[in-house]
């Protein structure tokens, strides 16, 4: 599957998720609830994914990923209103680590 097809397939779990429990709940629930989806539709995630960044030799501990989509995909939850700018940072951050 490609990229963009595995992306509108976490987009429908993501939905599915949030038409289901509505808004208001803890990241924790919609993070656990929409790796259950994603099993149930047969795609692997990892929850809570810790990435390390090596700097000469030296291992930097500290990020982790909400969920990563068949070790492909980054998917950062926000349970906000309106996403702040350090969202957005965090994100970039979590994809240069990864490198996807």
């Amino acid at each position: 599957m490609t990229r963009d097809e595995l992306t509108e397939k976490i987009i429908g779990a993501a939905i599915e998720v949030h038409r289901l429990l509505g808004p208001g709940l803890l990241e924790s629930i919609y993070e656990e609830a929409l790796c259950h989806e994603l099993q149930l539709r047969g795609i692997s995630c990892e929850r809570q994914k810790q990435i390390d960044v090596v700097y000469k030799g030296h291992v930097i501990k500290g990020q982790k990923l909400d969920i990563l989509v068949e070790s492909e995909v980054v998917v950062e939850l926000k349970a906000v209103a309106k996403l702040p700018d350090v969202a957005t940072a965090q994100t970039l951050s979590y994809l240069k680590s990864t490198r996807l």
